[in-house]
C-alpha cells in the first residue's frame, strides 16, 4: 500500500505562521499575547517542553514569561504565583507545566488558573464547556490531533474512529473532539477485552496508552488511518510511539511518524490557544 505519512512538523510549521501574521493583527490593536509558563523543579523533559514553548513563542512574535522555581517550592508560593498572573493584564494564557513535584496537588493548582488564561485545556471549566459543545479552552494535544486529520484532509464525519487510552489529557478530550467532527467513536483501555476486535473495525486510530508499540499492523484493516500520540523510548533507547510503525505502515493509508507527527502539533496548538485566549481578552496594551 502507498502509505502517507503525516508531516506533523510541517503542518505545525504552516498553522505558527498563520498566527505569526494574527500576531502581528493583535499587535495593530495594541495587544500582544503573552504566555507565562510556570516550571517547579528540574524535570530534564519539562525543561526541554519549556524551552520549546518559549522559541515558538519568540518565533510567532508573543511574549513569553517564565517561571522556574526550585522543587522545594510551596504549594501555596506557585498558588500565590498563579493569582498574581491571573490578575496580569500582559498575560493571556498560564500554562503549569506537568508533573508536579510530589508534595502539590496539581488539581488544586490548575482550578485555580483563570478558565480564559488555561491554555492547556485542563480547567474543569473548559473540559465541561467541550463536553457539552460550548467555546472553550480545549487541551492542546487533541486539538492537534483534529488539526493534523482535517489538514492532511482525511474526512472525520461518519468514520468509526477507536480511541485507546482514556486519560484526562488526550484519551477522553480526543474522543470528544472527534464527537463533535461527526464521528462514531468507541475508546478502548487496558480492560477492553477483544481488543483486536474492535481496532479491526476503525477507519481512524487514535493511540494514547503510553505503552510502547503495543498497536502492530496484524490488528489493523487495511487503509486505515493511524494518529500514534504516545511518547516512549524503545529497546535501544530510541524515541518511538505506541504504534509499531514498521508494521501498521505497510497496513495504513496514512500514519503519523514519532517523531515529528503529533508532537509539534502540541505546541502549534498551544500557541494557537495562547492567540485565541488573547483575542477574546482583548483591551491589555503592549
Amino acid at each position: 500500500m502507498n502509505t502517507q505519512i503525516i508531516d506533523g512538523k510541517l503542518i505545525a510549521e504552516t498553522i505558527k505562521s498563520e498566527l505569526k501574521n494574527k500576531v502581528l493583527t493583535l499587535k495593530e490593536q495594541s495587544i500582544t499575547p503573552g504566555l507565562a509558563v510556570i516550571l517547579v523543579g528540574e524535570n530534564p523533559a519539562s525543561q526541554v517542553y519549556v524551552n520549546n514553548k518559549k522559541k515558538a513563542c519568540e518565533y510567532v512574535g508573543m511574549k513569553s514569561f517564565s517561571y522556574e522555581l526550585p522543587a522545594q517550592t510551596s504549594e501555596k508560593e506557585v498558588l500565590d504565583l498563579v493569582e498574581t498572573l491571573n490578575n496580569d493584564n500582559h498575560v493571556h494564557g498560564i500554562l503549569v507545566q506537568l508533573p508536579l513535584p510530589k508534595h502539590m496537588d496539581e488539581q488544586k493548582i490548575i482550578l485555580k488558573i483563570d478558565p480564559a488564561k488555561d491554555v492547556d485545556g485542563f480547567h474543569p471549566q473548559n473540559v465541561g464547556a467541550l463536553s457539552i459543545g460550548l467555546e472553550g479552552l480545549v487541551s492542546c494535544t487533541p486539538a492537534g490531533v483534529i488539526e493534523l486529520l482535517k489538514r492532511s484532509e482525511i474526512e472525520i464525519a461518519g468514520k468509526h474512529c477507536v480511541v485507546v487510552g482514556r486519560s484526562n489529557i488526550v484519551g477522553k478530550p480526543v474522543s470528544l473532539l472527534l464527537l463533535r467532527e461527526h464521528a462514531t467513536v468507541t475508546i478502548c483501555h487496558s480492560r477492553t477485552k477483544n481488543l483486536e476486535t474492535v481496532l479491526k473495525q476503525a477507519d481512524i486510530v487514535i493511540a494514547a496508552v503510553g505503552i510502547t508499540k503495543f498497536i502492530t499492523g496484524s490488528m489493523l484493516k487495511p487503509g486505515v488511518v493511524v494518529i500514534d500520540v504516545g511518547i516512549n523510548r524503545d529497546e535501544n533507547g530510541k524515541l518511538c510511539g505506541d504504534v509499531d510503525f514498521k508494521s501498521c505502515q505497510s497496513v495504513a493509508s496514512h500514519i503519523t511518524p514519532v517523531p515529528g507527527g503529533v508532537g509539534p502539533m502540541t505546541i502549534a496548538m498551544l500557541m494557537h490557544n495562547c492567540v485565541l485566549a488573547a483575542t477574546n481578552q482583548g483591551g491589555a496594551s503592549n
